[in-house]
């Protein structure tokens, strides 16, 4: 069976600026991305169906094809009523298309209306708009922890130094280094990757997820429903956040409701607001309508695109949203709203950023992982820069 996962339009536009320079099923939520979710639980790679400048290949073939919408996180209901659909079917949820069976080569925001239409019944987690990424993190830490460790054994936590409460809710993978810690898994899992390092002082609070090689800084403060993707660091106090891969936060500051993407950086003292002060909900900039519209939340906070670097005291709003590949500094409450390949700060200037002069940038900050831009992500930058900021 060929498994293909497929961006909705509206929802991809919805998920900006994360869904610039990536599908949807590449947002991570919990400890894995949706992508790696449904590769799990279907054993196999899986191919794209989205916008022609990220540069997917879909298979072009004749055989049965079953397309998943890469907004949908897995279950084991949903799995079972895909499996079932027959050729030229269509399940939805709610006018939500979950999941598509047919023989047709689809294209990049293709007719749902040619289809049969199955309704699940079920449960679903869609990451529908920004929010949604953090607020279903927790239930996706929980989800992914059984995915990961069905069958596993944990390596053991040998430092004396270290209290673990609820131990049989901690995963540690090979390689990680814990010292002087405080473990609460009562409330949910605490998954630590490959490699990864918590040092001393820290205290983390399930559910928790800390990816391969991540660091969790001396005497921070994790809160629930936070996940560190792979490579990341994190200090200060952290909760209800999603760092997607490559970022850090190092230092102290306090970071809530919020979503990093990829090679990020936020400088010493960066802070966040997540609530307002008269308890009324967040507005947030949508894409589409490029405009502040209202989430529906009271808890909401910063949404940063990827290769975004923020200063040393840097301060958001509630609810602030920055685009990809922006240098954003200096004191006083940042903008709303901070498009992308934008340099300054609220109490300067906001101006273009140069394009070579952020290509050079983001090469030299990837140059310490001993990584560097592709031809063709290069190119997925110069579009976003010239075309869709």
């Amino acid at each position: 069976m060929n498994y293909i996962l497929f961006d909705d339009q509206q929802i991809r536009n919805q998920l900006k600026p994360f869904t610039f320079i990536r599908p949807i099923a590449e947002i991570r939520c919990g400890t894995l991305t949706i992508r790696e979710k449904w590769e799990k639980v279907l054993s196999t790679e899986i191919s794209d169906l989205t916008e022609e400048y990220l540069q997917r290949n879909t298979p072009q073939t004749t055989e049965i094809k079953t397309f998943i919408s890469g907004a949908v996180c897995p279950n084991e209901a949903l799995l079972s009523e895909i499996r079932e659909l027959q050729d030229g079917e269509l399940l939805i949820s709610k006018e939500t298309v979950l999941a598509i069976k047919t023989k047709k080569n689809l294209t990049y925001n293709f007719d749902y209306q040619t289809f049969i239409k199955k309704e699940f019944s079920g449960k679903v987690t869609i990451i529908k708009n920004l929010p949604d990424i953090f607020l279903n993190n927790g239930e996706q830490i929980k989800a992914d922890f059984k995915l990961i460790t069905n069958g596993r054994r944990s390596q053991e936590i040998t430092d004396p130094f270290t209290r673990v409460y609820a131990p049989e809710n901690v995963f540690v993978e090979e390689g990680a280094s814990i010292k002087a810690v405080i473990l609460n898994a009562e409330q949910g899992p605490i998954y630590i990757g490959k490699n990864a390092i918590i040092q001393e002082g820290a205290v983390v609070i399930g559910p928790f997820s800390a990816g391969e090689s991540s660091i969790v800084a001396w005497g921070s403060k994790m809160r629930p429903n936070t996940t560190l993707g792979p490579f990341c660091r994190a200090g200060g106090e952290v909760g209800s956040s999603v760092f997607f891969g490559y970022s850090n936060k190092a230092h102290d500051g306090f970071l809530g409701g919020s979503v990093i993407g990829e090679w990020c950086n936020l400088g010493a003292n960066c802070n966040n607001s997540n609530l307002k002060n008269d308890y009324t909900e967040v507005k947030l900039y949508n894409y589409a309508t490029k405009q502040l519209e209202k989430t529906g939340e009271l808890f909401c906070g910063l949404f940063m695109g990827d290769y975004t670097k923020a200063g040393i005291s840097t301060m958001f709003n509630t609810g602030t949203v920055v685009g990809v590949s922006s240098n954003v500094y200096g004191a006083g409450f940042q903008d709303k709203y901070i498009p992308s390949f934008t340099w300054g700060g609220v109490d300067t200037e906001y101006v273009d950023y140069r394009f070579d002069k952020a290509i050079q940038v983001i090469n030299a900050t990837m140059q310490r992982r001993d990584k560097q831009l592709t031809e063709a992500e290069v190119q997925i930058l110069k579009h976003i820069c010239f075309n869709d900021k």
